[in-house]
């Protein structure tokens, strides 16, 4: 990886996960209302998902992949935006 642009979270929990949504939205130059907009998601629900306070759904996923000894990874698609670029 080269410098935070191409940072890579591995995602633990629902902190780690609104940790690192919060980061690669900032990272695009986005607004939480601007993101509500273009994902479909209520602006409400991203601020509490950046917070961690909705965990069942990442809880249940990561509880579902450490069984499996798999890990979730977030990071920018090949040949995405970097920078809102």
């Amino acid at each position: 990886m080269s410098g935070n642009a191409d940072r890579e979270y591995v995602i633990r929990g629902p902190q780690s996960f609104g940790m690192a949504l919060r980061e690669f939205r900032l990272r695009r130059g986005l607004t939480q209302a601007e993101l509500a907009k273009t994902s479909g998601l209520h602006r409400s629900y991203l601020s509490e998902l950046e917070r961690g306070s909705t965990t069942d759904a990442v809880r249940y996923l990561v509880l579902a992949c450490r069984a499996l000894d798999l890990e979730i990874v977030l990071r920018p698609r090949e040949g995405a935006r970097k920078n809102g670029a």
